[in-house]
């Protein structure tokens, strides 16, 4: 039994369908998430800076003694080099290997539609894994930059005419290629989803990645031997980048059912992987 907290982060609040999704699946995980709230959103930056940021976020979660590292972020998860990340101290998994699984297994045509950031649609991360699991897809990648922030500013109720619009007018050119299945490929965009279903049509399978990614993360821990054996009584420790005013009411429409939990603001900048004297190729363990 290893009863270290996973550690979860994102660029804003987006990951935290992520951790709606753990709190679901492994009710007896601790977990610790960070949301850079003060720099969102990270799709729109260079690649480096990116990068830049995911290190400090990592060097935050891995002070809290973490055992596992999530990037609810499909930003992130599609940037950070894979190479970095085998080398770090704990397990690390993004969103995109188990979205990309579920969206393989969902498709019944192999026309399959991608929306996420720009950067994300930029590294062609999704696409070059479902080439590989299924090698004769059609693939369809649109970026949706408005839908993070339309996100974070609770822009996600059902009769919203300003988020129908921005919808219609991302989505009209996917839907008319008759995709069948759609990777929402932000953690940002499951509050999106109700709307986006409607849009696109029942026949459309819609791929949550916070959802994919917590059923795939309770697959490794039970390989890795990392699940705490409780069952139930997991808890939430929630920090941001920027001002906790407004996070309760944000934390509801995240998490509905599963939220509750302290906050608390931190400067990230102090944080960095790996520390200072360290070289990045050399924290292997094992």
């Amino acid at each position: 039994m290893d009863t270290r907290p996973i550690g979860v982060f994102d660029s804003g609040l987006g990951g935290l369908t992520a951790v709606r999704q753990l709190r679901r699946v492994l009710p007896g995980e601790d977990i610790v998430y960070f949301g850079d709230t003060g720099r969102v959103p990270y799709g729109s930056r260079g690649r480096e800076t990116i990068i830049q940021y995911a290190r400090q976020d990592i060097g935050f979660l891995l002070s809290k003694n973490v055992k596992f590292i999530v990037a609810a972020c499909g930003t992130v998860s599609s940037t950070y080099p894979p190479a970095e990340a085998a080398h770090l101290p704990v397990p690390f998994t993004g969103v995109v290997g188990a979205a990309a699984r579920c969206a393989a297994a969902a498709t019944r045509t192999g026309r399959i539609g991608i929306i996420g950031t720009q950067a994300t649609i930029r590294s062609g991360s999704y696409q070059a894994l479902l080439r590989q699991l299924v090698p004769d897809a059609q693939l369809f990648a649109k970026a949706c930059p408005l839908f993070v922030p339309l996100v974070e500013n609770g822009y996600v109720n059902d009769g919203n005419p300003v988020t129908k619009l921005v919808i219609a007018d991302y989505l009209t050119e996917l839907r008319d290629t008759g995709i069948d299945t759609l990777i929402l490929g932000c953690t940002h965009y499951p509050l999106l989803e109700r709307l986006i279903g409607e849009f696109m049509g029942p026949e459309v399978a819609l791929i949550d990645p916070g959802k994919a990614t917590a059923n795939a993360l309770d697959d490794a821990l039970d390989a890795l031997e990392l699940k705490n054996d409780r069952t139930a009584g997991g808890s939430v420790q929630f920090y941001v980048s920027d001002s906790t005013e407004g996070f309760a009411e944000l934390e509801t429409l995240f998490l509905g059912r599963y939220g509750g939990g302290p906050v608390e603001q931190i400067a990230i900048e102090q944080y960095g992987w790996p520390p200072a004297g360290q070289n990045r190729q050399g924290n292997a363990n094992g």
